[in-house]
């Protein structure tokens, strides 16, 4: 912390200097975790651009289920970020409430593709772009639904304490911004980067 934001503390009431310490430092170690979840889907997109140029891997004709959970998914996003910037009490539980819903309804519109890919004999141990497909949801979905721990926490406080809320909510709102990026850049690979663009892009073509 700086000398300035240092001075504007000391001349603020305790709770209110406790509150904001403690939404800086949940902002600083937010960054941090999503620094490290970006390296960490870096490399499983390199892993597989490489299994993919192999010559036993084909392409997959992903399932329209997973259109349906990236509009939900985009739409929880857009509530919760219409939710921290909301000073009305009851509009902002309404619309964080809609934000969590819609993160719940993701996570199961996704069992419903896996479901459309077992259907279909894509299965977790056959060919790698299913092992892929089933890894890089599966990861995708637990770092999600990680998220809805903190939704909670952060619903509590706001049904609780509204005036309490608001950084809880935007840092929810960030996280929810993060993770659908990361699932547009999934579903790109996992529908875009077949093994002819991956041999390109190894050099193997």
């Amino acid at each position: 912390m700086n000398a300035d934001a240092a001075l504007r503390l000391r001349g603020l009431p305790r709770d209110v200097r406790l509150r904001d310490a403690h939404a800086s430092a949940a902002g600083i170690g937010l960054w941090v975790f999503m620094g490290v979840v970006t390296a960490l889907f870096s490399l499983f997109t390199v892993a597989y651009v490489m299994r993919m140029s192999s010559g036993d891997a084909v392409a997959l004709a992903l399932p329209w289920q997973l259109w349906l959970s990236s509009a939900l998914l985009a739409a929880g996003s857009v509530a919760l970020e219409a939710a921290s910037r909301r000073v009305d009490p009851a509009r902002m539980r309404r619309l964080l409430l809609a934000g969590g819903l819609c993160a719940v309804g993701f996570l199961g519109v996704q069992l419903w593709a896996w479901a459309a890919m077992a259907h279909a004999q894509v299965l977790p141990a056959g060919n790698p772009s299913g092992s892929f497909f089933y890894l890089l949801t599966a990861m995708h979905g637990l770092h999600l639904a990680g998220g809805l721990v903190g939704w909670a926490m952060a619903a509590r406080v706001a049904w609780a304490d509204p005036a309490r809320a608001g950084w809880r909510i935007a840092l929810c709102a960030r996280y929810w911004h993060f993770m659908l990026a990361v699932w547009l850049a999934l579903f790109a690979l996992l529908g875009w980067v077949t093994p002819e663009v991956a041999r390109v892009l190894c050099g193997t073509a």
